[in-house]
């Protein structure tokens, strides 16, 4: 199954990224690098002033990786590139000088509460719970770990990483620094996307540019980093009791 993802620019320089996938906008390595390329485009775009990242549908946000992919991956290369993807949807959003605001509409699990990190505001509804499932599966969020950690301090991504197959309710995560702002009612979300969009594209550009910067001093080593953590993932997924976990899920 392929996922679709799409741009539109509006004339005040808002642009706006959307995923969606058949399977609860999972994310196989075709989506990724389409991600990937729509974020490093619209970044260098002079014309373009804030991005918006969003997917289809109501409740969930990400489903995080494609366990048909995953469960297909049959040596170590193979395995390391599709978590690669993930590391450069992550480091696209890291690199991309506009800032990027997450529309997070529902639930996520793994690879999207990463995604929800590298944004640089990230705004959700109530219905917007987070689980990290990667060791339920027999691998662990090791991708995706450096930019949780960043957004959400160690004890909260430990939490999660090791308490892998229990939800976290949005609150939870807005308490722990994931969302900026949680609202009731996706009406009421989208209503304050369009205000505080608006005021961010009236913004001085350079000075948005500069924050940018500053919010990722640190991070300059990501591209080796999240490489080798994908290296770590590629193996796992090799091992026999990760192919017979990602099976037994599956057939749920």
């Amino acid at each position: 199954m392929e996922g679709t993802v799409t741009h539109q620019i509006a004339a005040n320089g808002i642009a706006t990224i959307t995923f969606g996938h058949p399977a609860h906008n999972a994310m196989p390595s075709s989506q990724l690098r389409k991600l990937t390329n729509e974020i490093t485009m619209l970044g260098e775009m002079e014309t373009v002033k804030i991005i918006i990242m969003q997917s289809e549908g109501e409740r969930t946000f990400c489903a995080g990786a494609s366990f048909d992919e995953l469960a297909a991956i049959e040596n170590f290369e193979t395995g390391k590139q599709f978590f690669k993807g993930f590391a450069n949807v992550i480091n696209a959003m890291r690199k991309c000088p506009k800032i990027i605001v997450m529309r997070v509409q529902g639930k996520s699990v793994g690879g999207g509460v990463g995604i929800s990190a590298a944004a640089d505001y990230c705004i959700a509804t109530q219905f917007a719970t987070i689980k990290l499932s990667e060791l339920a599966v027999g691998i662990g969020p090791f991708v995706i770990g450096p930019v949780v950690q960043r957004k959400m301090r160690l004890a909260a991504f430990s939490e999660m990483a090791l308490n892998a197959t229990e939800w976290r309710t949005a609150h939870w995560a807005q308490q722990k620094g994931l969302y900026c702002e949680v609202f009731e009612t996706t009406a009421q979300m989208d209503a304050y996307i369009v205000h505080f969009t608006e005021k961010l594209a009236a913004s001085n550009p350079e000075a948005l540019k500069y924050l940018k910067k500053v919010f990722w001093e640190g991070t300059e080593h990501w591209d080796d980093l999240l490489d080798e953590r994908a290296g770590m993932s590629g193996m796992l997924v090799l091992s026999e009791f990760t192919k017979q976990a990602i099976a037994a899920f599956k057939t749920k």
